[in-house]
């Protein structure tokens, strides 16, 4: 059944994949969503501006206050005249104002300060953002009323609808046995460690399945972004790590599944399209008609699943060290994996030794707790510094 709710949306990133695949979703359900603020990094003003003047939305911020003249100048050829904020500061200040939802589809740890501005300011929270809650893990889990923080990661989506259809109530966490979190594999799937000593930036950024930005695309042929999917499973739904498990599903059709202690399993199922999860964000505990294809039944086909290689891909196994150690660990994880992709991307580190020199960084941390934002920032600021160092950069 279709609300007759209109939600009002503020789209962070959404000049992004994940943003205009949202507003995509927002523009075709008029009468169920309307934009009330955008928000990008500031490398995509023409767009940013077609954004604005297409949805009317009221404000828009650009994180980098260099592309602001640029910015104004796109929209008023457009006819567009919203206000205009510039700055990380003005990506929170979207993230705070009046709305239902804040889609927060930032790439990267710019989004923490855009993740807690939402959930200070008691906004439901629809997270694509999967680095803030990394970083800011009991920050973000501190400011997050039941129903305010809703993920939009298809895994994590697919856990929650999983859990939601064994008991809409809340399935009590005792008869989980496991969550099992699926994997594409990304382009490198079957190599061994030693083959991949040489691949290049255009090898790793042809993923198989997905379509998405090249942070995340490099991120899941390294399967960093799988290990931080695993910490996010954590966080989310209070399941410890030794019930985690990540299986390689090359597919991408089944996005997660349940394991429960009497051994059924439930699993979510549809084609690889970001759209689904979204919308379910956007719209929940509602869906959305018509949001994404379905599964088509009358053409044969295979679904097959198959053990991750933790030698040729360490990132998982790191992932749960460095989530058990808990603290400011996640958030030195992911800082320095973002200065080793630069690096790679660059010329400047093969690509094996993105993972290491993560691993070399996260061993040198003395790990504190990150109980205020300048404690994860400053970990942040650390990890970036000591990875730079150790690729050259």
């Amino acid at each position: 059944m279709q609300s007759d709710i209109t939600r009002s949306v503020a789209v962070l990133g959404s000049t992004g994949s994940i943003g205009t695949q949202a507003l995509d979703v927002i523009g075709r359900n008029p009468g169920r969503f309307t934009v009330a603020g955008l928000a990008a990094g500031g490398g995509r003003v023409d767009l940013l501006a077609r954004q604005a003047a297409e949805t009317g939305a009221p404000v828009v911020a650009v994180a980098d206050e260099t592309a602001v003249t640029a910015l104004r100048g796109a929209l008023a050829g457009l006819g567009a005249a919203p206000m205009i904020l510039a700055g990380p500061q003005g990506v929170a200040e979207v993230a705070a104002r009046p709305c239902d939802v804040v889609l927060n589809g930032i790439t990267g740890a710019l989004g923490l300060t855009s993740t807690l501005a939402a959930l200070e300011a008691g906004r439901v929270l629809a997270l694509a953002n999967k680095e803030s809650l990394i970083m800011g893990g009991a920050l973000v889990k501190r400011l997050a009323k039941p129903g305010t923080l809703l993920p939009v990661d298809s895994e994590h989506s697919a856990l929650a609808q999983c859990l939601w259809a064994a008991s809409p109530s809340g399935e009590d966490a005792r008869a989980v046995r496991r969550l099992i979190v699926t994997a594409s594999g990304g382009p490198f799937r079957g190599r061994k460690r030693a083959e991949l000593a040489d691949v290049t930036p255009e090898q790793a950024l042809a993923h198989p399945t997905w379509s998405m930005g090249p942070v995340i695309t490099l991120n899941s042929a390294t399967l960093v972004n799988k290990g931080l999917e695993v910490i996010e499973a954590n966080l989310l739904f209070d399941i410890g790590f030794d019930r985690i498990e990540v299986v390689v599903h090359p597919q991408s059709v089944i996005h997660s599944m349940v394991e429960f202690v009497d051994g059924a399993v439930i699993a979510q199922a549809s084609p690889p399209d970001m759209r689904l999860p979204i919308a379910l964000a956007l719209g929940w505990p509602e869906r959305v008609p018509e949001a994404a294809p379905t599964v088509s039944w009358d053409t044969a086909q295979s679904w097959t699943f198959e053990p991750l290689d933790d030698e040729a891909f360490p990132s998982v196994a790191l992932a749960r060290h460095v989530g058990t150690s808990g603290g400011t660990a996640p958030a030195v994880y992911n800082a320095a994996n973002e200065v080793c992709v630069e690096a790679f991307m660059r010329g400047r580190l093969r690509f094996p030794g993105i993972v290491d020199t993560v691993a070399d960084v996260v061993a040198e941390h003395v790990v504190t707790e990150a109980g205020t934002v300048e404690e994860v920032l400053a970990a942040d600021a650390w990890a970036r510094a000591r990875a730079g160092e150790l690729v050259g950069l």
